[in-house]
């Protein structure tokens, strides 16, 4: 089974960390938004994925597709690149993968983590679309289901109708059939708003076609798509992974749980958390940070900083306060 992941864009809200590096490639707690959606995938689905189709932006370069072929041989599958040059929607971008589109294929948009605790089960229906329940409904494309079947979508609902979010993450039993469709929209200039073609588009002409759709719903659902859900989001995955290091193992220095510490971090002279996560090789030395994320090989010192985000291979000394700076930068305060 192939998985299709749509990941041209940038990521604009969480800029600047964005300007180096796609958003599916940021870190949470030491393993990046991408390779956890695939983790889901492997724990939770009855059958194996064999390939993952990326779509890439046009001015990806080569250190994002090596990122992403070390992430694919460590998860077991085969990677294969595509481009989207130019951003016209879901149901574009997807179609984008079109030559990858035979068989059972799973399409996940990679901006979200979630999470399920049981198996899904993908038999007995033509697509099966992951759901999550929310309080808030009219802020999202809901699902309309009569028990685990669905009947109907709704973009943004103002009557309550569905609670059941759609999370962007779709299963097909027959690829051909959604690339047919989604030709349909293309070739007949179908669009939606905004002048953008939408996958729901081509769903909804399948389920009024008879085809037979059904519901998965999963326990969590985060989001990374701002700063501060970036940082909310990796404090709720500390929590919940528990991540434990002896303090010894940094001099004069106290650890306030939960946190992250990647492998190769030194920490001297310094109090870290709570929710603060390091990446690999990165050096704090003389400084309190907490509610922070600081990625790999990055250096903090004489600091003092709260709700802030470290690019890689950058240097920080004597900041305070709420900081967020890109990669390979350097901050040197009087």
């Amino acid at each position: 089974m192939k998985l299709i992941i749509p990941m041209a864009g940038r990521g604009s809200r969480v800029r600047p960390h964005s300007h180096t590096n796609p958003k599916p490639l940021l870190p949470v707690a030491g393993t990046m938004i991408i390779e956890r959606i695939v983790d889901t995938f492997n724990k939770s689905l009855d059958r194996d994925i064999t390939d993952i189709v990326y779509i890439l932006g046009p001015d990806f370069g080569k250190d994002i597709k090596q990122s992403l072929t070390e992430m694919s041989a460590r998860q077991g599958v085969n990677p294969i690149f595509k481009v989207q040059d130019e951003a016209l929607g879901t149901a574009h971008a997807v179609h984008c993968a079109e030559e990858e589109l035979t068989g059972e294929v799973i399409v996940a948009f990679a901006d979200t983590i979630f999470d399920t605790y049981d198996k899904v089960k993908i038999d007995e229906a033509d697509s099966v679309i992951w759901l999550k329940e929310v309080e808030d409904p009219s802020r999202f494309g809901v699902a309309v289901h009569e028990g685990d079947v669905i009947t109907g979508f709704v973009e943004k609902p103002t009557e309550p109708i569905s609670n059941l979010a759609i999370i962007g993450v779709y299963y097909f039993k027959d690829g051909d059939e959604l690339k047919t469709r989604l030709e349909y929209l293309l070739d007949n200039d179908i669009k939606g708003p905004g002048g953008e073609f939408f996958l729901t588009d081509a769903l909804d002409n399948m389920l009024k076609d008879g085809m037979i759709f059904k519901t998965a719903t999963v326990d969590e659902w985060l989001d990374c798509g701002t700063l501060p859900a970036w940082r909310e989001t990796t404090g709720i995955i500390m929590n919940k992974e528990k991540h434990h290091y002896d303090e010894s193992a940094f001099p004069n220095s106290t650890i306030i749980e939960p946190v992250f510490i990647g492998d190769g971090v030194q920490i001297e002279n310094s109090t870290v958390g709570p929710n603060v996560s390091i990446e690999a090789n990165s050096t704090i030395k003389n400084s309190t940070i907490k509610e922070t994320l600081i990625q790999s090989d990055a250096a903090v010192m004489n600091s003092n900083l709260t709700e802030s985000t470290i690019g890689n291979n950058t240097s920080v000394d004597g900041a305070k306060g709420v900081i967020h700076i890109g990669d390979h930068s350097v901050l040197k305060m009087n």
